[in-house]
């Protein structure tokens, strides 16, 4: 087994989605259930950059530790007029007095935030149809207003 090569990490897509005001439906037993409507934004790949459409949400269960478990789902449109769907499951953790600062909506240093997520991408558009059999992984930042994020493709 030792002969199997790890897998480098290539850049892939650097996103700004902008989000609106969470919609929180309360404390389910699993945890505090959020839904954050995505506004706009826009991604820039190697080649290639597109527009986060509005209509998205991130789907979100906060549990009592202050881990965020993160299901978003949005469009993008390429500047070609591409269609490319994400879904995108991240973790969210950090101290639990950052943690509650985030949910506040204050701004609070990345840094001190661990935030990975494993998006999968699916399109028709010749160009990135390569997209829809790849793995892809990447790292964000929460801002008050707004989701930064990085995307590697899985070599």
């Amino acid at each position: 087994m030792n002969n199997l090569a790890t897998p480098p990490l290539n850049f892939f897509a650097d996103l700004s989605v902008n989000v609106g005001k969470p919609q929180e439906v309360g404390d389910s037993g699993e945890g505090l259930r959020r839904l954050v409507p995505i506004t706009g934004g826009q991604a820039q790949g190697q080649e290639w950059q597109a527009r986060v459409l509005p209509g998205g949400t991130d789907f979100q269960l906060v549990t009592a530790a202050g881990t965020a478990r993160l299901d978003a789902r949005y469009l993008l449109e390429t500047d070609a007029g591409e269609m490319i769907y994400v879904q995108n499951h991240a973790i969210r953790s950090g101290p639990p007095e950052l943690m509650a600062r985030l949910l506040r909506g204050e701004p609070v240093d990345p840094a001190l935030v661990y935030f990975r997520c494993s998006p999968r991408f699916e399109t028709t558009a010749p160009a990135l149809r390569w997209i829809n059999e790849r793995l892809f992984v990447g790292t964000g930042a929460r801002l008050p207003d707004q989701v930064l994020m990085r995307f590697y493709e899985v070599g």
